[in-house]
């Protein structure tokens, strides 16, 4: 699944240098563990409501690759009929209710703990993960929603994917305080590696249970994009290329879930080069499916 969301990525990033996708375009390689472990642990009764790095989150929703494409390149498709683009891309069916870009990509916080407020009011037993990047952490309506989660014992896990960069501007130089899960003060708050899926599943767990029982908690998970903020940043203005390959190197969730694999004798290399044949694969019909529509 995560490499399924890496090599979808990679080919929106050729679509946008091809001028197929045009706008906005924000890529999520890199930061594939945060969405997979959380939803490795959601069902589809949980909501769901994210930033502007909404492509892999559909995919982990369900939706089919081509739509995504074909909704990035402004075409029809039963997502947002082509109107979203890269960043607002919906599955209302799936209870994912898109991505939201404003400055700093914030409003989406106080939607999520409207969304929450319906699981309660409903009694229906989801919970909505609420996210958020770093620079938004910063933002006054996050802590508004804080407020009144904490007042109304919201079933609400607000998650910051700290990708350390706020477009393009590094977490230390935009936050006096870079502790983001601890941030909400009122509301208690873990912190997990977000480049590692097994932590990211049993950290959600663990908020998901409080949630249901207790009202709302914080996640900051520490991760890293590969890619510039959008397409339209270089990336490597504020960061160097020896940053990006370092984190690479040392971090990088789908090969270090390959290795638990191998190490762990629950996969062969075979097998792993079966899945990456197979994904290429899907891929490659995608995009020819979406360039068609």
């Amino acid at each position: 699944l995560m490499y399924r969301m890496r090599r979808m990525e990679i080919a929106a990033d050729t679509l946008y240098k091809g001028k197929l996708i045009k706008g906005f375009c924000h890529l999520y390689d890199g930061m594939e563990a945060c969405g997979t472990g959380i939803e490795a642990v959601a069902t589809r009764d949980d909501s769901l409501i994210t930033h502007q790095r909404t492509h892999c989150y559909a995919l982990l929703r369900g939706a089919s690759m081509a739509h995504i494409l074909m909704e990035q390149m402004g075409k029809v498709n039963p997502l947002a009929g082509g109107r979203g683009g890269s960043t607002h891309i919906y599955k209302a069916d799936a209870n994912y209710f898109g991505g939201h870009v404003s400055m700093t990509s914030c409003n989406q916080t106080a939607l999520g703990a409207g969304l929450a407020f319906a699981h309660k009011y409903k009694g229906d037993g989801g919970v909505c993960f609420t996210l958020y990047g770093d620079g938004a952490a910063n933002q006054g309506q996050l802590f508004e929603a804080f407020n009144l989660a904490a007042l109304l014992k919201l079933p609400c896990i607000f998650v910051c994917e700290n990708n350390q960069y706020g477009m393009g501007t590094s977490a230390a130089r935009g936050a006096f305080d870079t502790a983001y899960y601890a941030r909400g003060q009122y509301v208690p708050g873990i912190q997990v590696d977000g480049m590692n899926v097994l932590a990211v599943r049993e950290a959600v767990r663990v908020a998901k249970a409080h949630a249901l029982e207790h009202g709302p908690i914080v996640m900051e998970m520490d991760t890293y994009r590969y890619h510039g903020h959008s397409m339209s940043d270089p990336g490597i203005t504020y960061r160097n290329r020896d940053e990006v390959a370092g984190v690479r190197a040392a971090r990088d969730p789908v090969e270090r879930a390959k290795r638990y694999l191998l190490d762990g004798e629950l996969a062969t290399a075979d097998e792993l080069k079966a899945i990456d044949a197979d994904v290429k694969k899907e891929v490659a019909a995608a995009v020819e499916a979406a360039k068609a529509a």
